[in-house]
């Protein structure tokens, strides 16, 4: 099924995270602006979408789109203030930096703080509903897994090559071994056993 654009006839921006339910590394946000006739017949939900596509949908969204940007928030940044917060700040921080004010931002989710004086819209699923939030999906998905494997090359013994940072058995295992560094947020449960990491 191919998404469609909300309201074609206005400037709205899609915005989306990726990494809100990992255990290292930051949360990624984007924020879209999409021309009004732009189309592609592999955009979807970032999770819905081979690496592969996602690279070829990377490199098309960025070159076909009004304005776009992709902002991280580390881990410091998200013990402080929760991931929640921390994955709104990364959506206002990349909306901010558009060189192009939108009339209307549309939100993948359900919460979201308003952004200056311009209305918002959270759609559940959003990412697999409308052009804009998949496109942002793809843009933070992709910027994320970059990260994570340019950092997995300091700390190879977590594999975030593979596992991005989210909470695989491998992963956890490898925190139970080796203890976790510093690109890990302290304010998860990062062993299901640990309440609390002595660190």
């Amino acid at each position: 099924m191919l998404l469609k654009q909300k309201y074609p006839n206005k400037k709205e921006v899609g915005t989306d995270e990726a990494g809100r339910g990992c255990l290292a590394g930051p949360v990624t946000a984007a924020a879209v602006i999409l021309n009004p006739n732009f189309s592609h017949e592999l955009l979807n939900d970032s999770k819905q979408v081979t690496l592969n596509n996602r690279n070829i949908l990377k490199d098309f969204i960025k070159k076909n789109v009004l304005a776009y940007d992709v902002v991280h928030i580390y881990e410091d940044t998200i013990d402080e203030i929760n991931i929640l917060n921390a994955s709104i700040l990364g959506m206002h921080k990349s909306i901010e930096k558009l060189n192009i004010t939108p009339e209307l931002i549309l939100v993948d989710g359900n919460r979201f703080k308003p952004f200056k004086d311009i209305p918002h819209e959270c759609i559940i699923k959003g990412d697999s509903k409308y052009m804009s939030i998949a496109a942002a999906s793809i843009l933070a998905k992709t910027a994320r897994d970059e990260y994570m494997e340019k950092i997995h090359e300091e700390f190879p013994m977590y594999n975030w090559k593979k596992n991005k940072g989210y909470p695989t058995k491998e992963h956890r295992d490898a925190i139970r071994k080796y203890g976790p560094c510093k690109y890990h947020r302290k304010s998860f449960r990062l062993l299901p056993e640990q309440l609390k990491l002595d660190l």
